[in-house]
């Protein structure tokens, strides 16, 4: 399907989503101070599928068994799970959670160029290459110069979500074929949870032994269940319901917004304030955002 412009439901899906995943920053955050990588991210999927299986079968959607639906999901959950989630949280035991967000908004940078390659319908446009880089910028002017002056004394975790990056955007074009599948937007989040669940929860035991770790207090749980049900389960039915409707390279605008509700989040939860470079940030991220979506650009040239 190719890429479109968005009406107002998609706009609140992908900015609810926008929270759901800038949540995700500071519930990670939290989780390495207690646990390893490959346990946080096994307990996250894991949850995440069960509560997934649970609504679906209280909608009595079913879940497809033919060997093609499960190798499109174990691919999907595979670089849009396994490999991204284990890259960010890895990643962030090195570096501050804001850096992990703003790395993670190149995900519409690498996403633009792998949809000009991969696919025939969503094609590179100049408003749409021009949005991305104002919308970024905007992201770097939020975060500030005192986060980005640190940005090379930890080469390897940048690298790492740069890496989760780049998975994301494959992983926005590969999603692509479930439509073509006939799924609904429920299914494919099901079955690549629960693919991904598979291929980490043997690794993370046999590797991290979390059984004989100590037991975390009470706020790593509560961390813990926010980031697979809310960051997760609900963020999935979004994210597959988004790139039914308007395509993968309007879906991934949604890591353009994560750094703010980033802040935002955290003004609210934790009473931080917000400096000016956070306002002026949000204004190029609208303007970005205003240039890919391209409706005011065509009203005005139109008068």
């Amino acid at each position: 399907m190719a890429s479109k412009e968005m009406g107002l439901a998609e706009w609140a899906m992908l900015a609810a989503l926008s929270v759901l995943w800038g949540g995700s920053f500071l519930f990670n955050g939290i989780l390495v101070k207690v646990w390893p990588p490959l346990t946080i991210v096994a307990g996250r999927v894991v949850l995440a599928a069960l509560a997934l299986w649970l609504v679906a079968r209280l909608w009595g959607i079913v879940v497809p068994k033919s060997r093609q639906a499960w190798q499109a999901f174990f691919g999907m959950g595979l670089i849009n799970n396994v490999v991204p989630f284990v890259l960010i949280v890895w990643g962030q035991t090195h570096i501050a959670s804001g850096l992990a967000a703003i790395l993670n908004a190149t995900t519409p940078l690498f996403g633009v160029i792998v949809a000009h390659v991969l696919t025939a319908d969503e094609k590179l446009t100049v408003n749409r290459a021009a949005g991305l880089l104002v919308g970024f910028a905007g992201v770097v002017v939020m975060v500030g110069p005192s986060v980005l002056g640190h940005a090379g004394n930890d080469f390897l975790g940048e690298l790492a979500v740069l890496g989760a990056a780049l998975s994301y955007a494959f992983a926005g074009v590969y999603g692509r074929r479930f439509k073509a599948m006939g799924m609904p937007p429920l299914v494919p989040a099901v079955g690549q949870l629960t693919a991904s669940s598979a291929l980490l929860l043997p690794v993370a035991l046999l590797v991290d032994r979390p059984f004989s770790l100590p037991v975390p207090g009470l706020e790593a749980w509560l961390a813990l269940f926010a980031l697979a049900i809310l960051s997760s389960a609900l963020a999935y039915i979004l994210f597959f319901r988004i790139l039914a409707t308007a395509g993968a390279t309007n879906l991934m605008l949604v890591t353009i917004l994560i750094p703010p509700s980033a802040i935002l989040l955290a003004a609210m939860v934790l009473g931080e304030q917000l400096a000016p470079r956070h306002f002026a940030g949000m204004v190029l991220i609208g303007a970005g955002l205003a240039a890919i979506d391209g409706r005011l650009w065509r009203r005005f040239v139109a008068r």
